[in-house]
C-alpha cells in the first residue's frame, strides 16, 4: 500500500500500488507475525497512519512465520503484503520480510501492538537526516518511556540494561536499548551486514554488525505499551533468549570470550609460580608443589585461551564476521610460523632438561623413594614447558593455515 496526501477516493491516505511501480516506494514497514490475530490489524492500521503522517510513499509487509490462526488472512485484508516464511524464528521472519522490502528505508517492529507505529515519522526523519540506522529506545536512560505492565521486571531492570551496557562497552555501540524491536535502517546498509541469526538474537546481532562497520547510528526515544495479545503469551523466553543473546555477544568478541580470561589465568599462574618455587608462606599456608600444579593448570588453560582468541579472530575476519583488524595484521606479521617453531623448540628443550634432571635424581637413589616436594619443583615446570611447546607447534601451523586465505586475498 502507498501513503499519499489525503484526497477523494482514498482511505486513510493510501491507495494500492501496482505491480509495475515498486520504484515508487520509499519506506517498507516489516512486521514479523506468528499467530498474532489479536493485534495484527491494529499494527497495520497504525503503520499506515504513521506513513501517512510522514508523507512518504510506503508499504506494509507482514512476514508470516507459519501462523496457524488467521493472522495472514487478517493482514492481507487490512492492506498488507503478506510474505510467508514457514521456518520458525524471529530472525528468519524478519530476514524474509526485509529481503522482500521495496523501499530504500526499512522499518521493523513487532506485531504484539506494544510499539505504536504512529511514531514512524521520527524514524524516517532520522534516516532523512543522514543516519544509516535509527534504533528505538524504550528505556528512560535513552529518553524512552515504559508504560505500566509493558515490560517484565527482569527485562527492564536486568536483561536489557545489562546487554545494552555490554554492547556499548565491548563494541562501542552508541545505543541504549539494544533489544528494542522497533528500528529503521537503510536497505543498502542491511545488505552489507550479512546477518545470520535466526532467533531473537537477530536484534542484537544487527546492532553489533552495524557498529562494527561504522554505520551512523542514532537512538530514537519511543513509548512501549502493554502487550495487546489475549490468546497466547509473549514469544520471548527470558532465560533461553538471554543465553542466546549472551552467546552472540561472546562469539563476536574473541577478546572478552578468550583473550582477557586467558591473560588473567596466565597471570594467576605466574604469580603462583613466583610464590611456590621459593616455598613462600602466605599467612599460615606454605605454598609448595601442589600450588605449582594449580599454577601450571592456570597457565596451560590461559595460554590455550589466548591462542583461541587469535584463531577465532583470524577465522572471523576471513569469513567477514568481523571487520579487518590492523592489530591482528601486525600480530600475524610478528608471530610467524617459523618464530613459533623456534619458540616452541626453546621451550621444549627447557622442559626436557628439567624432566631429565628429575629422572637423573631418581637414578641417583637407585630409582628408590624421592623427596617429592623437592623433585616436583622440576617435574611440574618441565612438564608445563613441554606441554606449552607442543601446543605452540600445533597452533602455529593452524594459525598459518587460517592465514593462507587472507594472504592470498591481500
Amino acid at each position: 500500500m502507498v501513503a499519499k496526501d489525503y484526497g477523494p477516493g482514498t482511505e486513510n491516505g493510501f491507495e494500492p500500488v501496482s505491480a509495475g511501480s515498486p520504484d515508487r516506494i520509499e519506506v517498507s514497514v516489516v512486521i514479523p507475525c506468528l499467530n498474532e490475530a489479536d493485534t495484527i490489524e491494529s499494527c497495520i492500521k497504525k503503520a499506515k497512519e504513521g506513513l501517512a503522517a510522514a508523507r512518504v510513499l510506503g508499504e506494509v509487509i507482514v512476514a508470516d512465520n507459519g501462523s496457524t490462526d488467521n493472522s495472514a488472512a487478517l493482514a492481507e485484508a487490512a492492506g498488507a503484503r503478506v510474505i510467508s516464511e514457514p521456518s520458525r524464528g524471529y530472525g528468519r521472519a524478519l530476514r524474509a520480510g526485509i529481503e522482500a522490502a521495496r523501499g530504500q528505508f526499512v522499518i521493523i517492529g513487532d506485531a504484539d501492538d506494544s510499539y505504536d507505529f504512529r511514531e514512524i515519522p521520527k524514524f524516517i526523519a532520522a534516516l532523512q537526516q543522514g543516519f544509516d540506522y535509527a534504533q528505538g529506545c524504550r528505556l528512560p536512560s535513552g529518553g524512552g518511556q515504559i508504560l505500566p505492565g509493558a515490560m517484565p521486571f527482569l527485562h527492564r531492570w536486568w536483561g536489557n540494561p545489562m546487554f545494552s551496557m555490554m554492547a556499548r562497552w565491548w563494541f562501542g555501540a552508541t545505543v541504549h536499548d539494544v533489544y528494542c524491536g522497533f528500528r529503521a535502517f537503510r536497505k543498502d546498509l542491511y545488505n552489507k551486514l550479512g546477518l545470520r541469526s535466526t532467533g531473537m538474537e537477530f536484534a542484537i546481532e544487527m546492532v553489533i554488525r552495524a557498529t562494527l562497520i561504522n554505520a551512523k547510528i542514532v537512538d530514537v526515544p519511543i513509548t512501549l505499551h502493554a502487550d495487546g495479545r489475549k490468546s497466547h503469551p509473549r514469544h520471548l523466553k527470558t532465560f533461553r533468549d538471554g543465553w542466546r543473546t549472551l552467546r552472540v555477544l561472546l562469539i563476536y568478541s574473541p577478546r572478552w570470550l578468550f583473550l582477557l580470561p586467558g591473560v588473567g589465568l596466565v597471570l594467576l599462574g605466574l604469580i603462583g609460580y613466583a610464590l611456590a618455587l621459593p616455598g613462600a608462606r602466605v599467612g599460615r599456608a606454605t605454598l609448595d608443589a601442589h600450588t605449582l600444579l594449580f599454577a601450571s593448570l592456570f597457565i596451560l588453560c590461559g595460554y590455550q585461551a589466548i591462542i583461541f582468541a587469535l584463531l577465532t579472530k583470524t577465522f572471523a575476519v576471513n569469513e567477514g564476521l568481523l571487520p579487518p583488524d590492523p592489530g591482528l595484521s601486525r600480530l600475524r606479521k610478528l608471530i610467524t610460523l617459523e618464530r613459533g617453531l623456534v619458540l616452541s623448540g626453546v621451550a621444549f628443550v627447557g622442559g626436557i632438561v628439567l624432566l631429565a634432571s628429575a629422572v637423573n635424581e631418581w637414578r641417583s637413589v637407585n630409582f628408590g623413594r624421592l623427596d617429592y616436594a623437592h623433585t616436583m619443583r622440576r617435574v611440574i615446570p618441565g612438564a608445563t614447558l613441554t606441554a606449552l611447546a607442543i601446543q605452540t607447534v600445533f597452533n602455529s601451523f593452524l594459525v598459518s593455515i587460517l592465514g593462507i586465505r587472507k594472504d592470498s586475498q591481500s
